[in-house]
């Protein structure tokens, strides 16, 4: 087991163990006793020797420039209370340069439609004449994605639909599409699944010439439509949208590429088969060359194809797309943002799970070899980028261990491998133009953000990290409180993996005393709970049961990252079988600690966690006593096909194992206190899961205890939600574990 150092530290602050404050929801969730610092908005600038950061000032915010090599400030470029238009205050809630950092594309009003879409009021602020202008007639709408060009001279952007674009000297709009209809076609942005599970809503990119763009069609009409009821009116309203589940129909996708001076659209060639998805595009650094990947249904075979937009071509001519490369699987192949032709215009970079783990490859196009740069049993986990001048490449992985991150460079051919960051836990960079310094961003699980800045270069006069947030303000308050350290160990799954775990017990330690266990799990595919890391609100949760009694423990079963394809796929084909059965031996493994009292061991879970709590309070009915479940899938069919189908296939091929690891059809099983939670508005797990759990049970005459709340999405926040939210499950334990 591992204990942080700085706990002990914290320990003698706070006075005598277990005799520090006590937590209650309130100061975790609505006091902001225990919010973590970070250093927020960071954009480097093009000399690489500052960036910019949104500061936080009485009157609002600001955008402030620093210097990398000492952070000293070197002025405010401009803030909120200096922006007004038509005598109203502008506020900044994000920010873009042009090319030459003249002027700044200002996001207000900002208005959250998904989990990454958003729209807003876009102004132009003109930095040496101290000016501001609206990108467009502010009486037709909000705008989304709106972004420069690459030469400055431009900005396009999406509003109902369709695509726009105007020049900085001309306010005059350009339509470049004009077909956008809500629910039927969308321009230039994402569909509901592709933002949820491709993670990304930008369906526009401005060729590096800034005189093409390339854009995602979405025809939707034929995806069925999914409704909510809003309360709060005499009649509620009902909210629509597109959403295909699990074997139902998808958009159909398409690529076009705008040309400006023509007023001229040309298709990207994909084939006839339009059941695909075209999860990303990128245009080379040569302006002309947009490569486009193109995915199975199944999303077990990624093939990249490159067409070339050169305008010397004859234009009566359609672009000839060409596959330069092609990856399968047996299984599913995990959709990144790991894709760059190189300036030599044939090199691609590539990360894969080809030999077990994932690495960072080079493939020749025109050859089709493939240069294995990073290798070992480990994975890399993020890819920063690639100084092709120095032929280095930066990134981010899992080397020292599955519950901790670091930050490494390379050289392009696989030598010189070399540990940038220093402390263990978990470590993420963002890097300076030209690769000139990096800000390192660290935590562990018991301590919250440091951020630091380090040379990269020969001139630069940091020899040592210089720390620039260490959140000392929340160490100090934390110290007054009696909090016990996350500490990790491993434990037994049901096919005998040392499965990755941590525990928090009471500060008040007693090793002959029996106290009753709390299981935090989430177990989707890919995604770990087991993270030497900060995590927020949920660590203050858990140190509150343990103030109460409780000992909390989270263990990483089959089918969670970093430890392999192999073991993340394991649960392909059967999603909840093989995690459900390791939570369940874990849970017994527990029970036969000294401590430990097995007849009171009780699991909480969200989303996929709420699915994994439901099925180990049925399927594992004999050894858990009580379960949460919040916003919980509760059958496959219900839930989105490019997630599920995943894994899953589609319920048309793989119906039976839809059905078999389903919680509703396993509540005759339950002996337990089950509690299920969610939020009538969920346009991700759709309250439909409650209701069909909710039937079940009563079906089987089995009694539980339920909760919804009203209007609200799947993250279930607002107001006094949260507080409310986890007063009711600390309540639910005490009474119940």
């Amino acid at each position: 087991m591992k204990f942080n150092l700085l706990f002990v530290g914290l320990f003698i602050l706070g006075g005598v163990i277990g005799q520090g404050k006590k937590i209650d929801n309130k100061t975790i969730w609505s006091s902001g006793t225990f919010r973590a610092a970070n250093v927020y908005g960071v954009e480097s600038m093009n000399d690489g020797l500052h960036f910019t950061r949104m500061t936080y000032l009485k009157g609002g915010t600001a955008i402030e420039k620093f210097s990398y090599e000492t952070y000293k400030s070197a002025g405010i470029i401009v803030s909120s209370d200096q922006l007004k238009y038509n005598n109203e205050a502008i506020s900044i809630d994000d920010y873009d340069f042009n090319f030459d950092e003249s002027k700044i594309l200002i996001a207000s009003s900002q208005e959250g439609i998904y989990r990454h879409s958003s729209k807003s009021y876009y102004f132009i602020y003109d930095i040496q004449t101290k000016s501001l202008e609206p990108l467009a007639d502010m009486s037709k709408g909000k705008q989304s994605l709106a972004s420069f060009s690459p030469d400055g001279e431009k900005v396009a952007f999406v509003r109902n639909n369709n695509i726009f674009y105007r020049f900085l000297n001309n306010k005059e709009e350009v339509q470049v599409t004009f077909d956008g209809t809500i629910n039927e076609i969308i321009n230039g942005a994402t569909d509901w699944v592709y933002e949820e599970e491709f993670s990304f809503d930008r369906g526009f990119y401005w060729n590096p010439k800034s005189d093409r763009i390339a854009y995602y069609k979405f025809d939707e009409s034929q995806v069925k439509e999914f409704q909510m009821e809003m309360y709060g009116t005499l009649y509620p309203d009902h909210y629509k949208f597109k959403y295909p589940k699990a074997g139902e129909a998808n958009s159909v996708v398409s690529i076009h590429v705008f040309e400006l001076e023509t007023n001229r659209t040309e298709p990207f060639h994909l084939g006839y088969n339009d059941d695909i998805y075209v999860p990303r595009i990128c245009w080379a650094d040569n302006g002309y060359t947009l490569l486009v990947q193109k995915m199975t249904r199944l999303q077990n075979q990624v093939e990249v194809f490159s067409g070339s937009f050169d305008p010397q071509r004859q234009m009566n001519i359609p672009v000839a797309t060409e596959l330069v490369f092609s990856e399968r699987s047996k299984t599913y192949i995990d959709v990144h943002d790991n894709m760059q032709l190189l300036k030599d215009q044939k090199t691609l970079l590539w990360t894969s799970e080809l030999d077990g783990y994932n690495h960072i490859y080079l493939v020749d196009i025109t050859t089709q070899d493939v240069m294995q740069v990073t290798s070992g049993e480990w994975e890399v986990t993020n890819v920063y980028g690639i100084d092709q001048e120095n032929e280095i490449i930066y990134f981010q992985a899992a080397k020292e261990s599955p519950t901790q991150r670091e930050v490494y460079k390379i050289g392009t051919d696989g030598s010189g491998l070399t540990k940038l960051s220093t402390q263990s836990g978990t470590s993420a960079a963002e890097f300076s133009a030209g690769f000139k310094y990096f800000l390192v961003y660290h935590s562990d699980a018991n301590s919250p953000f440091t951020v630091s800045i380090h040379g990269n270069h020969e001139k630069s006069k940091l020899k040592t990290p210089l720390v620039i947030e260490d959140n000392k303000a929340l160490l100090s308050t934390m110290a007054q409180y009696d909090l016990s350290p996350k500490t990790f160990f491993t434990i037994k799954g049901s096919a005998g993996d040392d499965l990755n775990a941590w525990m928090i017990k009471p500060s008040n330690f007693q090793k002959d005393k029996k106290y009753p266990v709390l299981m935090f799990v989430y177990g989707g595919p890919g995604i770990n709970t087991v993270n030497d890391e900060w995590s927020y609100g949920n660590y203050f949760w858990f140190q509150s049961l343990a103030q109460k009694g409780y000992i909390v423990v989270s263990v990483d079963a089959r089918g969670t990252g970093y430890r392999g394809r192999d073991f993340k796929h394991s649960t392909y084909l059967q999603l909840g079988k093989y995690e459900t059965e390791d939570q369940i031996a874990a849970a017994k493994n527990l029970g036969e600690f000294p401590y430990v009292d097995k007849s009171r061991i009780g699991i909480f879970g969200w989303s996929y966690g709420g699915y994994m709590s439901s099925l180990c309070i049925t399927k594992g009915a004999d050894t858990f006593k009580t379960a949460i479940a919040v916003a919980p899938v509760t059958n496959w069919r219900y839930y989105d096909n490019v997630y599920t189908e995943r894994f899953m296939r589609t319920p048309q091929e793989n119906g039976e194992n839809y059905d078999v690891n389903s919680p509703i059809n396993h509540v005759d099983k339950l002996k337990g206190n089950y509690l299920l939670i969610h939020g009538s508005a969920d346009d991700n797990v759709h309250f439909r899961n409650a209701m069909e759990m909710v039937d079940a049970l009563v079906k089987a005459n089995k009694q539980f205890d339920f909760m919804a709340y009203p209007n609200k999405n799947h993250g279930i926040y607002g107001g006094n939600t949260r507080e409310h939210l986890y007063d009711l499950m600390t309540n639910y334990l005490l009474e119940n574990l």
